[in-house]
């Protein structure tokens, strides 16, 4: 449960530990973003890990220059479509048996399932929109690999989408994070980064409710 507590306040309150690894690591903090990117997005037992609130607190120090932007961005870029392929790979070499398997209790079965229904309504454009979709950003390229999705075509989605993903963030952060009322109220502005990026998958899950 502490465990929980910590990560919950990392999250909520990321400008004051983002501040706090800056101030400590200096340009060292761009491999500790890059390595909580790659795990969100490269590995299925971390969809818990923050994605769009890190990037736009990111964004928002590197307008400041306590980080370099295109540092930044070139980092990041890297490491969200690195991890989409690692995901993917493991998902194509293991992802058959597990998915099929009731009792992990790492891979939840029941949000694998839930992905790979969106994933077949809207094809390789999910690896796309899933960027944009907490959970289902970590699900949908493992989802890719288990259903055998041809590699270069995941390969052309995955590219599109982790650039389309880190530069809208980090730039929006960039641009707006130290606006006056967004700086005051950064702990509201994230929690509605979180609202709206989990909004997509409630709305999903009302309408699968109420067609049931």
């Amino acid at each position: 449960m502490s465990i929980l507590l910590q990560l919950a306040d990392f999250v909520i309150h990321i400008d004051r530990h983002l501040a706090a690894l800056i101030a400590q690591y200096g340009l060292w903090t761009n491999l500790i973003l890059f390595g909580i990117v790659f795990c969100e997005t490269g590995l299925v037992v971390a969809p818990f890990l923050p994605g769009d609130s890190l990037l736009f607190a990111a964004g928002s120090f590197a307008a400041l220059g306590a980080l370099n932007l295109w540092h930044l961005l070139a980092v990041l870029s890297a490491a969200a479509i690195l991890g989409d392929t690692v995901n993917y790979w493991i998902g194509h070499y293991i992802g058959p048996r597990v998915f099929h398997y009731e009792g992990n209790r790492f891979f939840n079965r029941e949000h694998l399932l839930k992905t790979h229904a969106f994933f077949e309504r809207h094809g390789g454009i999910t690896i796309v929109i899933a960027r944009f979709m907490p959970i289902v950003r970590t699900f949908a390229p493992f989802v890719a690999g288990v259903g055998a999705m041809t590699y270069w075509k995941f390969a052309v989605y995955n590219v599109a989408g982790g650039l389309l993903w880190v530069a809208s963030f980090v730039l929006g952060g960039y641009w707006f994070g130290n606006i006056p009322v967004v700086k005051r109220n950064f702990t509201l502005v994230i929690l509605v980064i979180i609202v709206i990026s989990l909004l997509p998958m409630a709305v999903e899950y009302l309408r699968h409710r109420i067609k049931k």
